[in-house]
């Protein structure tokens, strides 16, 4: 049979494609968080276009400015005669903006004071009070400009999913018994020697559903628990940890054998991850996915942890690795009716 999509890849990817939506007004209310979620080459587009846009908007500001006060005409008759600069200096003119005499020259003034570059060349004089008021505009529209848009590459360098890159988990799942009951489990764990607090991890079947009514739910998300070796939700992620969900009269496997286990297209096993990254503070979160076809019935994992020289050890060449192991081939169902038989 045709296999199913994924809701979540293996890479924790979503697999939704979000159509139609007539509201797109909404993206632009928060502007900061549709750039940093927008992809690299249109940000660093907007960056460039941003700076871009607003130094030919004010150059043609001071153009009109030196414009309107004649700036250009005087730097024009300077420079047909260039015997009469000494004069012209001297004869009371005074210009807004010194050494501006067309739009190039308006432009480079521009990118001087929004950029604090200042060659020394063009200046602003006191002559013209509009003049220094643009100046006073355009660079508080600068320093806008740069905290937005540095903000946004900074926080694209440092998003939460960059650190999930190095929580890794199993590429398989497996069921087997485990003190006297059927589990599934899964390995996960982490590449970095800083640390996630708080670490936390949840698990889902996501399946096609029908209600008594009819109705038809193409992505059921059923909760169920998981387990660890520490008790609860919360692990410790120091070295790789087997985490596993005992099946049992309340988990959406319970009536799930070996045989009929890869029959079952429409099942999906979800894993999360989440957690606050220690160096940073920032909560992150990994996501993975296992099909039918991905569980392995009757396989545990190999052991990765060895002490070596008074230290722990961490074999990752061998964080997938499975060995078969004797278990029931039936379901959780039929095993716990046996045993309550005997």
């Amino acid at each position: 049979r045709e296999r199913r999509a994924r809701f979540v890849g293996k890479n924790g990817a979503c697999n939704v494609a979000h159509k139609n939506i007539r509201e797109q007004g909404r993206f632009l209310q928060d502007v900061f968080t549709t750039l940093v979620d927008l992809k690299w080459p249109h940000t660093l587009l907007i960056f460039t276009m941003s700076f871009l846009c607003s130094w030919l908007l004010f150059g043609m500001v001071w153009w009109l400015i030196a414009f309107a006060h004649g700036d250009l005409d005087h730097s024009t008759r300077l420079q047909r005669d260039p015997a009469k600069g000494a004069a012209g200096a001297s004869d009371g003119f005074v210009p807004c903006v010194t050494s501006i005499h067309s739009f190039t020259s308006a432009f480079l003034f521009s990118i001087e004071v929004q950029v604090t570059i200042g060659f020394g060349g063009r200046m602003v004089t006191e002559e013209c009070p509009a003049a220094i008021l643009v100046l006073i505009v355009q660079n508080i529209v600068g320093l806008v400009i740069n905290a937005i848009m540095l903000g946004c590459i900074f926080m694209k360098t440092s998003q939460a999913h960059r650190r999930a890159e190095t929580l890794i988990f199993s590429k398989h799942a497996v069921i087997a018994l485990r003190e006297g009951k059927l589990c599934f489990m899964l390995r996960v764990g982490d590449l970095r020697k800083s640390m996630i607090i708080s670490a936390t991890i949840r698990m889902q079947v996501v399946k096609k559903t029908a209600s008594l009514e009819g109705e038809v739910v193409p992505l059921n998300q059923i909760d169920i628990q998981m387990e660890n070796p520490v008790g609860g939700n919360s692990i410790f992620l120091v070295s790789p940890l087997i985490i596993y969900h005992v099946i049992d009269k309340n988990s959406p496997l319970y009536d799930i054998s070996p045989v009929n286990l890869h029959h079952h297209e429409d099942l999906e096993i979800i894993v999360i991850l989440e957690g606050v990254v220690e160096t940073t503070g920032i909560t992150t979160q990994a996501r993975t996915s296992y099909l039918a076809d991905e569980i392995l019935w009757g396989q545990r994992f190999v052991p990765i942890v060895a002490e070596e020289d008074g230290r722990y050890s961490v074999d990752y060449s061998k964080f997938g690795n499975t060995v078969k192991v004797p278990t029931p081939s039936c379901t959780a169902r039929q095993l716990e009716e046996d045993k309550s038989i005997m």
